[in-house]
């Protein structure tokens, strides 16, 4: 059996947007039942409210909803497995990405300060950073790989991460083993002691 939700999803896949009203007259559910479940399928990241129209100077505005980018997807995947698998050297993409994000020109900065405004360039570029204090010395650590989808396809990336921080923080850096840490999502670096 189609449920409530399924049958607005798939009426939203052919029409591409639509208005509670207009959903609920072509499924003939009631507005506001419709708008629970578009308001689910928009909190669960599958919908996202593309335009809000005032109908006639009266009444409430009305919302346009649609299929959310993600729920739709991308082909950033299929482009970067195609990118990736030629011989690339992973150090260039990371001076460009170091150039291009203003990663360097810091290094006479002391360390704090390196370590502070590198976790704030990083969190702009959706790695969800930080850092902390470690016997071995500071770690940075990626609290999610924004390149998530490919990256066991491509760990080469992970060189080019180190790359980024190495020439951010003008020291050598080494990735740890992965652990229990790349279970939760986590990719600790930590600086080469020596």
């Amino acid at each position: 059996m189609i449920t409530a939700r399924q049958k607005v999803l798939a009426h939203l896949k052919k029409t591409r947007a639509a208005s509670a009203r207009e959903i609920a007259r072509a499924l003939k559910m009631s507005a506001p039942n419709v708008r629970h479940h578009l308001g689910i399928l928009i909190s669960d990241g599958r919908l996202e409210v593309t335009a809000v129209h005032q109908r006639g100077g009266r009444g409430r505005p009305e919302k346009m909803y649609s299929f959310s980018q993600s729920a739709l997807g991308d082909n950033l995947s299929v482009l970067a497995d195609a990118l990736l698998s030629g011989k690339i050297d992973m150090q260039i993409v990371a001076e460009r990405i170091v150039q291009s994000q203003g990663l360097a020109g810091f290094a006479d900065q002391p360390m704090a300060k390196r370590l502070a405004f590198l976790i704030e360039k990083l969190n702009e570029i959706h790695y969800q950073a930080h850092w902390e204090a470690g016997a071995e010395g500071p770690r940075v650590i990626f609290g999610r790989c924004p390149f998530a989808k490919i990256i066991e396809n491509h760990p080469e990336l992970c060189k080019m991460d180190a790359g980024i921080l190495e020439m951010s923080l003008a020291r050598p850096i080494v990735q740890s083993i992965k652990s229990e840490s790349s279970a939760r999502g986590l990719c600790p670096f930590v600086f080469r002691v020596g």
